[in-house]
C-alpha cells in the first residue's frame, strides 16, 4: 500500500496472497497499525498529497486524482480532518513553511498522524 497508493484498494485480494479471509486481515492490520487498511491507504494518500501541494505545480484536483482518490469532495474532507486546513489553504501556506528543507526532513516534519489527527 506505500507504494501503490494511488491504486484502489482491493482487501480481498490482499487477504488471497496472505491466505486469510478479509475480516481477518482488516483486524490484524488494525490490531498491528492502530487503523484500517483503508484509514492507512488513506494516510498514505494525504501524505503524498500533502509533498504534491507543497511543490505548487498541480492544482487541487490534479493532486486528488494523482494521489488516487476519486472524489474531489472526500479528498478534501480526509485531507482538512487529518492536516487541520484545506488542501486549497495548505497549498498557499505550506512551501514556505519547509522551503530549503531536505525533502525527507520535510516528508517528516509535515506527515499527517492519524492518532492524532488534527483538531477542527
Amino acid at each position: 500500500m506505500d507504494r501503490e497508493y494511488a491504486q484502489p484498494l482491493n482487501v480481498d485480494a490482499l487477504a488471497r496472497d496472505v491466505n486469510m479471509s478479509a475480516g481477518h486481515l482488516s483486524r490484524r492490520f488494525k490490531a498491528a497499525y492502530g487503523e484500517s487498511p483503508y484509514s492507512y491507504l488513506m494516510t498514505r494518500r494525504i501524505e503524498r498529497a500533502m509533498a504534491l501541494l507543497r511543490l505548487g505545480e498541480l492544482s487541487v484536483t490534479e493532486v486528488c486524482f494523482a494521489v488516487g482518490c476519486q472524489s474531489l469532495g472526500t479528498f478534501s474532507t480526509r485531507f482538512t480532518e487529518l492536516v487541520g486546513v484545506s488542501p486549497s489553504v495548505y497549498r498557499r501556506d505550506a512551501a514556505p513553511e519547509v522551503a530549503g528543507l531536505p525533502s525527507c526532513v520535510a516528508k517528516q516534519i509535515t506527515r499527517p498522524i492519524r492518532n492524532r489527527e488534527a483538531s477542527v
